[in-house]
């Protein structure tokens, strides 16, 4: 079994938790240690090979104590352990410590760590090889140790580092969890109860129990012969610790003190950088930690130290950057330059070692640039330049140029190497592409291949490209574009030059040369037209010109137009005159503006369009106005004219506004008031002149004069005189210099509301025999719209009620009975009051069709011949509605409809059986058919079924068993198909054999070898149907009956013969019967002996001492049939003979005493043998009913 030499670790966690240790002291002499790890921490252990392995909670980890003592305990700083006992078990807790318990005058809880020591590192994996778990600080992945340098720190101190974690680790007291308080408290309730009971007995320490409250060691450290693997003293238990030297102090608060020791010092000329596993690109730096001074003491917690590792490439004394700062003892640095030198070194605490240089190796280069595609290239020649990549500290002897020859599948192959760093590929396809790719070679290896690059040949001389088009015009200006040839690839290198004719004799001259596919051609002559044409051109040569495309410049604007000219004297016509220069192009129209007064501000569009005359129309009477010109061609816009001022005469005012109503209008008087009209006319109001006009009542055609009712400069007035309830009709018009206006529109005024008229008589329009339509008038409402009209309705005058209020004008009255007489009157209501009822009009509703009719009973009957059931239906007659009934029409559903008269019964024939049928009936008379009646469903009953096939299935000379149809032998009373089978008598009448459920029947008592004739019938609850043909069964000739058993004997003086003797039986029906006597010696077979009419038979030939048996068996002989055998007899067992002696006795015993005097009971016997038991249990039965339930 391996020995662990373990240490904890606390994962970053946001409640820190207890780790127990628990020790099961066990009678040999290693101990078995469980090591308790709670959820959410880890366990760390050392292994003597030197690995380490990481165990997460929640587990219990079993360990062995080589020499049966608990080994030392070493806690990351901010932790103190404890050692108590409880039922036999000590427990090594890890708590946090409490930073604010300080208690005096108590010296500390305190396990001496181990020293560091030469050898310890040798243990310890590389931190290369030894990931950091993911859920262990950062700074402990690497040598495990350095979490126990011997530096520490008082326990109510905390450093800046420790608090502010580049790894986010908390302080050790902070999160504290409800759970971790309780247990802490629970446990120093225990050790202080230990405490006091052992001061009270006045004993020491017990021997197996560790002191309550060590002290710190005053000895010197621990030699390194007492280290082993990171453990002191190689697994010697607390107490050794204590014993040698020490003492231990017993007091209350010893389970509450701390660390409080001073900063020791460090010896930074103890830290040594070595360089190791130098590559290329990396190197692993590695350092052993720092000593502390002599005669100093040792931290109770110490402090984990942080290290920074600088490194400079620009010599010893150059710029040093920080590549790594953590706890570790060894860090891999990473990215370096190949064979460059380098200066690294290691500071603690702000004090930098000596310098340590290294040079890194050579390697092989880095992958070089993509080869590009240099100058002096053709169409079937590519020439290929590249530059040299970084050596990495060894030259460069050879390139590798690879190409997939233009396959483009994927493959390449190599087309150059060596030295150079260029190389022309000949004998190649024009117009087509060409993957490459570039590698270099050094005495370290060769690199990897660059970024593969598409490359591409030239092409022939291009054809001719399309003629130019024209993108926009301009005035002195023009933009063109064209394509690109068509067969021309996309990869050749395509120039362009464009040659333009000026018609000035000169011919075309060159007016662009370039790669683009566009020009804007400037500095040309307006309205003008120019020629142009376009080559194409690549290395290989020029192409012929295209096609001449003629474009032309647009025109300029034209100038200024003369300043309009009013013509006529009533009205404003503006008279245009054309401009003198007009741009090269016809003006094509003449726009003119006017803007209203005479600052000029705000100028409207007038007038657009070719005509040189324009009438001024929508200008306000009164108003001085502006208007200026100019004109349009393809060139542009002209610049503006001068401008000329026009001022219009006044005119009548504009129609005003209805005059508006104030408050709410009386009975005989209404207020009225309006404002100016819009269009003043050039002129101010002068005067108001209002006109009303009665309508009279509402509703009514008369019309009153108009007269005028007010004539003033205000802008309201009140209007009296006026009936009430009637509408009026105001009119206003205004006046200036120029006279009046227009009339206004109608304003109509209602005057004060009063109660309605009475309506007239309504009329009423029976639309069907249960539906009336009542109309009526609206009356005069005086003023007050009618709201709401009432309807009432009744069969008398005394009793009609309300049976509409509405807005309507009419109203449909549903639910009326046929051939009835109803009252009707009519009454309006409005915001006034409610007016009087109208006359009531009688009305009477005319016949109709009869009401529907209630079946009162369907009585299906039985078929006569089996065949169809009638079937009686009666019913009540239903209301008539003002016409006689005249006759009934039954519906059958799927059969034709079936007309009676007027009757209320009716027997239904033909009817199928077992059929069902959805009957209902309507009523008809003059007026046509009522509605049907509710549908009643009718099932006629089934016809009798027919009757099954008769087999015979077992037969006897007594006996027949009878089969019909399929189903089970036994068959439930209840079944509705039932059976009776029938047989015939001596005297030739059928006689019932059975009747009921069943598909089988056992005839009995039958006579040998006669002919029965049998009928059957099947019967359920349609009736009893037909019988069947009649079947005919005989039955066989009975065999004899068994004979009893034989009698055996000896015959005197004679020992070897015997003599059988049996009963004879009677002749069967003049058949004689012969026998037959069969033997049996001992175990083997019977033998047939004898077959005769005798009944006896002398059996010699027997042999001394065997045993004989004997059975008999009767034969009938039939006439016309052959020979019936019966069963055999009992057997009957010959003893063998005796001597002389025995035989003597034997004779005058009795001849017969060789016969088996033991006979088994026969089938009868055993039947009543069963029904005496039956009735004996039922009767026993019976009586314990009787006594113990019934009493």
């Amino acid at each position: 079994m391996l020995f662990f030499y373990f240490f904890f670790v606390l994962c970053p966690s946001e409640h820190l938790c207890d780790v127990i240790i628990q020790v099961f002291d066990v009678c040999f002499s290693p101990q078995v240690i469980l090591v308790q790890v709670n959820p959410g921490e880890a366990f760390t252990i050392r292994r003597e090979d030197g690995q380490f392995q990481c165990i997460t909670g929640p587990a219990q980890v079993p360990m062995m104590s080589p020499n049966g003592s608990v080994p030392p305990i070493y806690v990351p700083p901010g932790y103190v352990s404890q050692i108590i006992e409880e039922n036999g078990v000590r427990r090594v807790l890890v708590l946090p410590q409490q930073p604010e318990f300080h208690p005096g005058g108590h010296s500390p809880l305190h396990h001496p760590p181990p020293p560091p020591h030469a050898h310890l590192p040798a243990f310890i994996p590389h931190p290369a090889m030894l990931p950091p778990p993911p859920h262990l600080y950062t700074g402990m992945a690497g040598d495990m140790s350095s979490q126990y340098i011997p530096q520490y720190h008082p326990a109510h101190i905390y450093s800046e580092q420790d608090s502010h974690s580049p790894h986010g680790r908390p302080p050790p007291f902070v999160h504290r969890d409800e759970r971790a308080s309780k247990t802490y408290e629970r446990l120093q309730k225990k050790l202080k109860e230990r405490q006091g009971g052992e001061r009270g007995g006045g004993g020491g320490q017990m021997k197996d129990s560790p002191p309550p409250s060590p002290q710190k060691s005053r000895g010197s450290p621990p030699s390194m012969d007492s280290i082993y693997n990171g453990v002191v003293g190689g697994g010697k238990g607390l107490e050794a610790e204590l014993g040698q030297g020490q003492t231990s102090t017993t007091d209350n608060s010893a389970t509450d003190t701390y660390f409080s020791n001073p900063e020791p010092r460090l010896i930074p000329s103890c830290v040594t950088l070595q360089v190791t596993d130098i590559q290329a690109k990396g190197a692993v730096l590695s350092w052993v930690a720092p000593s502390r001074a002599e005669g100093e003491g040792v931290s109770p917690s110490p402090e984990p130290l942080s290290y920074d590792v600088s490194i400079s490439y620009s010599g010893k004394d150059g710029k040093y950057t920080t590549m790594y700062s953590g706890e570790q003892l060894s860090v891999t640095l990473e990215d370096l330059r190949p064979a460059t030198d380098y200066h690294v070194r290691l500071c603690l605490r702000g004090s930098p070692s000596e310098a340590v240089a290294f040079t890194t190796r050579s390697c092989e280069p880095d992958p070089p640039g993509p080869p590009r595609k240099a100058s002096g290239s053709k169409s079937s020649t590519l020439v290929l330049q590249w530059k040299a990549p970084c050596d990495n500290g060894s030259k460069i002897q050879n390139y590798t140029l690879q190409w997939d020859e233009g396959k483009g599948t994927g493959g390449y192959e190599q087309c150059y190497y060596g030295p150079q760093k260029q190389y022309r590929v000949t004998k190649l396809s024009p117009a087509s592409r060409y993957s490459f790719r570039l590698a270099a070679k050094n005495d370290m290896g060769i690199s990897e291949f660059s970024e593969t690059v598409d490359l591409y040949t030239s092409c022939s001389v291009p054809s001719p490209p399309l003629p130019p088009e024209l993108v926009k015009a301009g005035v002195t200006w023009l933009c063109l574009t064209w394509q690109r040839p068509s067969t021309s690839p996309k990869e050749d290198d395509i120039f362009y030059s464009l040659e333009m004719d000026e018609d000035e004799g000169y011919g075309f001259q060159p007016s662009y040369d370039g790669d683009e596919l566009s020009c804007t051609v400037k500095n040309l002559h307006r309205s003008t037209n120019y020629k142009f044409r376009v080559a194409a051109y690549n290395t290989e040569g020029k192409s012929n010109p295209s096609q001449v495309a003629e474009f032309t410049t647009c025109p300029d604007r034209p100038g200024g137009p003369c300043r309009p000219v009013i013509r006529g004297s009533n009205s404003c016509i503006l008279s245009l005159e054309p401009p003198k220069d007009n741009g090269g192009a016809e003006v094509t129209k003449y726009v003119v503006e006017i803007s209203e007064g005479l600052s000029g501000v705000s100028w409207e569009l007038a007038y657009s369009g070719p005509a040189m005359e324009h009438v001024c129309e929508g200008l306000k009477p009164g108003h001085s106005y502006q208007t200026r010109v100019y004109c349009m061609s393809e060139g542009g816009q002209s610049p503006l004219s001068e401008t000329l001022q026009v001022q219009t005469p006044a005119v009548p005012p504009g129609q005003c506004q209805p005059p508006r109503v104030v408050g709410k209008p009386k009975a005989r008087e209404v207020q009225l008031r309006w404002g100016p009209p819009c269009v003043g006319g050039g002129s101010p109001v002068s005067v108001y002149s209002v006109e009303v006009c009665g309508a009279g009542p509402q509703g009514s055609t008369g019309q009153e004069e108009v007269r005028e009712v007010y004539q003033g400069s205000e802008v309201d007035c009140t209007v009296g005189s006026l009936l009430p309830g009637r509408t009026y009709s105001f009119r206003l018009r205004a006046a200036n210099k120029a006279g009046y206006g227009p009339l206004s529109e109608h304003c109509e005024v209602t005057m004060g509301p009063g109660a309605p008229e009475p309506c007239k008589a309504p009329h009423i329009t029976c639309k069907s025999p249960t539906v009336a339509v009542v109309s009526w008038e609206a009356p005069a409402c005086n003023g007050g719209v009618v709201s709401e009209y009432r309807v009432e309705w009744g069969a008398a005058q005394g009793t009609m009620q309300v049976c509409f209020s509405g807005a309507s004008l009419t109203h449909e009255v549903k639910g009326l009975l046929p051939a009835t007489n109803y009252f009707c009157r009519v009454q309006a209501v409005n915001v006034a009051g409610v007016g009087l009822f109208s006359e009531a009009v009688l009305c009477q509703t005319p016949p109709s069709v009869p009401a529907a009719v209630s079946i009162l009973n369907l009585n299906p009957r039985k078929s006569l011949e089996g065949v169809e059931s009638p079937c009686s239906v009666g019913w009540e007659p239903p209301c008539d509605h003002g016409a006689e009934i005249s006759s009934y029409l039954i519906d059958l559903g799927e059969r034709q409809s079936i007309s009676v008269g007027p009757v209320t019964k009716y027997i239904i024939q033909h009817l199928q059986p077992d059929t069902s049928y959805r009957i209902r009936i309507q009523a008809l008379n003059n007026l046509g058919s009522g509605p049907f009646s509710h549908t009643f469903k009718l099932k006629t009953k089934p016809l009798p079924p027919q009757p099954p096939r008769l087999e015979c299935t077992a037969f006897s000379h007594q006996t027949l068993r009878l089969k019909w149809g399929d189903g089970p032998a036994k068959a439930t009373p209840s079944d509705a198909l039932q059976y009776q089978l029938q047989t015939e008598d001596k005297r030739g009448r059928f006689v019932s054999l059975y009747r009921g459920p069943c598909h089988t029947h056992k005839v009995q008592r039958l006579n040998e070898c006669t002919s029965y004739m049998f009928r059957i019938q099947a019967f359920n609850e349609a009736g009893q149907g037909p019988f069947s043909t009649v079947y005919t069964f005989t039955t066989p000739r009975s065999p004899p009956a068994p004979i009893k058993a034989p009698r055996v004997e000896r015959v005197e003086d004679m020992s070897s013969v015997c003599e059988v003797s049996w009963e004879p039986l009677l002749p069967m029906k003049g058949d004689p019967i012969i026998y037959t006597v069969q033997s049996m010696m001992g175990n083997s077979e019977y033998k047939q002996v004898y077959k005769g009419s005798a009944t006896s038979y002398q059996m010699p030939g027997l042999q001394p001492n065997s045993e004989y048996r004997f059975r008999v068996c009767a034969i009938r002989q039939c006439q016309d049939a052959p020979e019936l055998s019966g069963p055999y007899s009992p057997t009957v067992t010959l003893s063998p003979q005796r001597s002389e002696l025995s035989a003597g006795s034997v004779s005058s015993v009795g001849p017969r005493a060789g016969a088996d005097p033991a006979r088994p009971l026969t089938d009868e016997q055993w039947a009543a043998l069963i029904i005496m038991l039956c009735a004996v249990i039922s009767i026993l039965i019976a009586f314990i009913i009787q006594y113990f339930v019934i009493k």
